[in-house]
């Protein structure tokens, strides 16, 4: 009678533990304390354990609240190690320097964000397109100086090799 006793009590709490420890433990403890900080944006950051091994996964704003949660998420309790994937978002208006921009959809996303950018360029009317570096624009423009000036832009973004023209001018 005794143990049973002993384990209605201690059960519980050795369970806690247990679960505490576990993977999904684990990440329920980090993702709540990223929760906690009023530095972190949590909801921009995704947690993953494996084998006590914590991935963060997302964008955080600055090198600060990057720094925040790799400490949080190095501290809590069962974290064996910390794999950080997450990426520090660009300045509002800022052009994507070298080096940032990796492969089509990056090129397509730099060139779209630049023509919707630029006061010349109706961008909203423009398709972008980027297979292996080759960028080809698509749609109607008002006039040759603004075709000429989205086709500038195209190419000026880092890794196009070539731009294909398929613009049409349509005066408004």
């Amino acid at each position: 009678m005794k143990a049973r006793t002993m384990l209605g009590i201690f059960g519980p709490i050795v369970f806690a533990i247990a679960c505490a420890q576990s993977d999904p433990g684990i990440t329920t403890k980090v993702k709540s304390q990223l929760i906690a900080d009023d530095l972190v944006k949590a909801r921009n950051i995704d947690v993953d354990t494996r084998d006590g091994v914590v991935t963060l996964t997302g964008t955080v704003q600055s090198r600060a609240e990057q720094d925040k949660a790799l400490q949080i998420a190095r501290n809590t309790k069962g974290v064996a190690r910390v794999v950080d994937n997450l990426a520090l978002a660009p300045e509002p208006g800022a052009a994507p320097t070298t080096g940032e921009i990796i492969g089509d959809t990056g090129i397509t996303a730099s060139v779209k964000t630049r023509l919707l950018a630029d006061p010349d360029v109706s961008g909203l009317r423009i398709e972008v397109d980027t297979n292996k570096g080759v960028v080809t624009l698509t749609g109607d423009v008002g006039s040759a100086r603004e075709k000429a000036r989205a086709i500038e832009i195209a190419g000026k973004v880092d890794n196009v090799k070539r731009v294909e023209d398929r613009l049409t001018v349509r005066p408004r």
